[in-house]
C-alpha cells in the first residue's frame, strides 16, 4: 500500500482537515500519479456535505487532477514516468455496456465509479480524490496532457471543461451558430470560452450587470441581465442553444422562451433542490427541447484538452495553498473567485 496524505471532511458539517490514508498499490493496468495540482468544484462541496446522499467519511473530494507520472504497471507501454497527465470525474466503468464501448463511460449502464464517492473494484473500499499528494488510477482514465498547455489552468478543464465542451459537440455547435450561457461561474466562462472558441456567438445571461465587462473580454457578444424582463423580452426566439451551468433552483421558462423553434436548452448544473416545473407551452409553442449533460467520456475528454491546448484555452484561476481550501471554499459559494480556485497540491506538508 502506498502512503498518501490529503484533505478530507470528517462530517458533513466538518471544516477540511489533513488525514493521512493509504492507497492501493499499482497493478499492471495502474499509473500512479504525483497530484500536483487540482481544481476545486461545487461538486466537491455537495458531496462532502451529503447534499446529493451520504457519503462516505473520511471524504477526500477533487476530481480536476494534474500531475505527474512516478510509476506505471507493467501492461502500460504509452505512459512514462514524469509525463504530465490529468485526472477528471471518473476513474472506472464497466467498460462492456454499450454507452462504454462508444467511448461514454460517463454514461455507463452499470454506473461509472467516481473519482470520489464511488468504490473501488480492486480494493471495495472508498474512492479518494484529488485533494491529496497522490493517486493510483488504471490507465483507461488517464489523460495525456498536450504539450504547451498550462497545468494550472488546465486542471479546471477535467470537469469544468469538458462539462461544457461536450454538450457544446453534442449539440452540433458550428460557426455563426447562436449560443446562450446562464451563469458567469466555473463552468459559465469556460462555456464562453468554448463557444467563442467554435466559432459561436454567445449570449450571457446574468443576474449581475457589472459581470458584462468580463463577459465580453471572455468572448461574449451580448450580455441580458436576466432579472430585466425588457431585455428578456427583447432577446425572445434569438438563440439556437442555451447550456445552463446554474447549480440553484431557478425558473427555466424565461430561459426557454429566448431560443428560437427547434431550440434546445441544455440543463449543466445540478442543484441539491430541484428546478420547479417548466410550463409546457414555453416548449410546445415552439417545438423546443430541454437537455441535459454530465460532463464526458475519456475519447472526448482528450478531444478538449487537446482543443483547448490548439486554442490556448485555460480556465481563469487563483492558485491557494491547501491549508486555504476552507476560506477557498467559502469564498466559492459566496461567488468571491473569478473563476475557478486551484490547490497548490504541493503546499499540503506546509
Amino acid at each position: 500500500m502506498i502512503s498518501s496524505r490529503a484533505y478530507a471532511a470528517t462530517a458533513a458539517d466538518s471544516d477540511l482537515a489533513s488525514w493521512s490514508f493509504e492507497r492501493r498499490d499499482v497493478g499492471a493496468q495502474d499509473v500512479r500519479i504525483d497530484i500536483r495540482w487540482c481544481g476545486i468544484c461545487h461538486s466537491d462541496v455537495h458531496f462532502a456535505r451529503g447534499d446529493w446522499g451520504p457519503a462516505a467519511y473520511p471524504a477526500v473530494p477533487g476530481h480536476e487532477i494534474v500531475g505527474y507520472v512516478t510509476s506505471v504497471g507493467s501492461a502500460v507501454s504509452d505512459l512514462h514516468v514524469g509525463d504530465l497527465v490529468g485526472v477528471g470525474c471518473l476513474v472506472d466503468s464497466c467498460r462492456t455496456c454499450p454507452s462504454c464501448e462508444a467511448g461514454l463511460e460517463n454514461y455507463c449502464d452499470v454506473g461509472m465509479t467516481g473519482t470520489y464517492s464511488g468504490v473501488e473494484k480492486e480494493t471495495g473500499r472508498p474512492t479518494y480524490g484529488g485533494y491529496s499528494d497522490t493517486i493510483v488510477v488504471d490507465r483507461h482514465f488517464v489523460l495525456q496532457m498536450p504539450a504547451g498547455i498550462d497545468p494550472t489552468t488546465a486542471a479546471p478543464l477535467l470537469c469544468a471543461g469538458i462539462t461544457t465542451y461536450s454538450p457544446l459537440r453534442h449539440w452540433n455547435c458550428v460557426p455563426d451558430m447562436r449560443v446562450g450561457v446562464v451563469g458567469l461561474g466555473g463552468l459559465g466562462h469556460m462555456a464562453v470560452k468554448l463557444a467563442t472558441a467554435m466559432g459561436a456567438k454567445v449570449t450571457l445571461f446574468t443576474t449581475s450587470p457589472d459581470k458584462a465587462a468580463d463577459a465580453k473580454r471572455l468572448g461574449a457578444v451580448r450580455t441580458v441581465v436576466s432579472t430585466d424582463q425588457s431585455a428578456m423580452n427583447a432577446a425572445a426566439g434569438s438563440l439556437d442553444l442555451i447550456l445552463n451551468t446554474v447549480s440553484a433552483s431557478h425558473s427555466q421558462d424565461p430561459f426557454l422562451n429566448t431560443l428560437t423553434r427547434d431550440g434546445t436548452l441544455v440543463l449543466l448544473g445540478a442543484p441539491a433542490v430541484p428546478h420547479p416545473p417548466n410550463h409546457a407551452f414555453s416548449l410546445i409553442m415552439r417545438r423546443r427541447s430541454i437537455g441535459g449533460s454530465l460532463i464526458g467520456g475519456l475519447p472526448e475528454t482528450q478531444e478538449m484538452l487537446d482543443f483547448c491546448a490548439e486554442h490556448k484555452i485555460g480556465a481563469d484561476v487563483e492558485v491557494v495553498k491547501m491549508s486555504e481550501v476552507n476560506t477557498a471554499w467559502s469564498r466559492m459559494l459566496k461567488g468571491d473567485v473569478k473563476y475557478r480556485f486551484v490547490l497548490d497540491v504541493s503546499s499540503i506538508g506546509d
